[in-house]
């Protein structure tokens, strides 16, 4: 609970233009810390460590909520980038709407810099193009990692700023700035580029008996190659993927057409182009958003989980073998490329049907294999 007075609720809006945001802030930074450091820049009603809500843990940031914009005003001209604790903290107007910073208006991307340009600094070259409402160099154990952001409150300022501070020598160093892109939007952008030009090929559900020369003379077929590899781990055993680098476009592309989705030595082929980092995290961030709106869709349930499937088995059949016991809400049998991973998952609409099907089916021989069937947690969805 912050120090000073409580925030009444009915009176919230009346003071969110006398809030500030503190960021960068230890660990070991108080409300009661947070209040004596920023009280003698007026009346405060309240001050707030966020913090994590199951493990209670400081999240490096919290709040100060003044009884007069005035003041919060006076403290975010003066004592931006104060030590507490020892730390230089970030003072920047609190926005209890999140639409501007999620619609990216007004905010700028800077890379290339050197290592000794900080928040600080970073904060007082681009105040000159206009009201800047956050500005943060990425930094991790080892400090400065290069690269910035900085968000006007106006698209104009932005536009003034990239004009002027693009291809700029700071600290012998040629800085870019540039109009700050979503990842999605970047990802788009590589996504396109990339399929007139690569020469990557990554391929993955290989044979264990595949090595780097075995891969080679799989794909050297579809023209000269640069560089062929099989990943392996730390034991020298193949992780099951690998990546190959022809000359030209035109070969990759070849190769990708005719060898997805083929079957060598009973594995069937995934082959596509690689991906740059930028696009595998978009993708994981849409296939999360996705899976996070189908599990608001599923139905309530009590889930098994069932290993060592045949290969035969697909979603219809998993349901036909566990539908004696009970009412099934949902029978799904895990998948890559066509194939079932040996997995899948089967929920019923009772803990007892559940109990009832994992003591009947756990070693049952279904299809050519034992089954290891175990129940799972009862959810709200399944």
């Amino acid at each position: 609970m912050g120090s000073g007075e409580p925030n009444p609720a009915g009176k919230k809006k009346k003071y969110l233009k006398a809030a500030l945001y503190v960021g960068d802030l230890d660990p070991d930074v108080t409300e009661d810390m947070l209040y004596k450091k920023f009280r003698p820049a007026g009346p405060l009603r309240f001050t707030r460590i966020c913090r994590d809500p199951v493990t209670r843990s400081p999240l490096g940031y919290g709040y100060v909520n003044f009884r007069f914009p005035a003041d919060a005003e006076w403290a975010l001209n003066t004592m931006n980038f104060d030590l507490i604790n020892g730390k230089p903290f970030r003072l920047m107007w609190s926005q209890p709407d999140d639409r501007l910073r999620k619609s990216g208006v007004g905010n700028i991307f800077i890379k290339n810099l050197d290592k000794s340009i900080d928040n600080r600094a970073l904060f007082y070259l681009f105040s000159a193009f206009g009201n800047i409402l956050s500005c943060k160099v990425v930094c991790d154990d080892n400090g400065s990692k290069g690269y910035a952001y900085v968000h006007f409150d106006s698209l104009a300022a932005a536009n003034r700023a990239i004009w002027h501070m693009n291809g700029v020598r700071l600290n012998n160093r040629q800085v870019y700035v540039g109009r700050f892109k979503f990842p999605e939007e970047r990802a788009a952008e590589v996504r396109t580029r990339d399929r007139a030009t690569f020469t990557n090929v990554f391929v993955k559900n290989i044979g264990d008996d595949i090595d780097d020369e075995k891969l080679k003379e799989l794909f050297c077929e579809y023209g000269p190659t640069e560089s062929v590899k099989v990943i392996r781990d730390a034991s020298g055993k193949s992780k099951g993927f690998g990546f190959v680098r022809y000359e030209t476009h035109e070969a990759a592309q070849k190769a990708v057409l005719d060898l997805h989705g083929k079957s060598i030595d009973g594995k069937v082929l995934y082959v596509g182009r690689a991906q740059k980092k930028i696009e595998r995290l978009a993708e994981l961030r849409r296939r999360f958003e996705r899976l996070r709106l189908k599990e608001k869709s599923r139905p309530p349930g009590v889930p098994i989980y069932i290993k060592n499937l045949d290969e035969t088995i697909n979603d219809e059949k998993l349901k036909e073998e566990f539908s004696s016991f009970g009412s099934i809400s949902r029978a799904k049998v895990m998948m890559e490329v066509g194939q079932g991973k040996g997995f899948g998952v089967v929920c019923f609409s009772s803990f007892e049907e559940a109990t009832k099907a994992v003591d009947e089916m756990n070693g049952r021989v279904v299809g050519s294999k034992p089954l290891h069937v175990t129940l799972g947690q009862a959810r709200r969805r399944c």
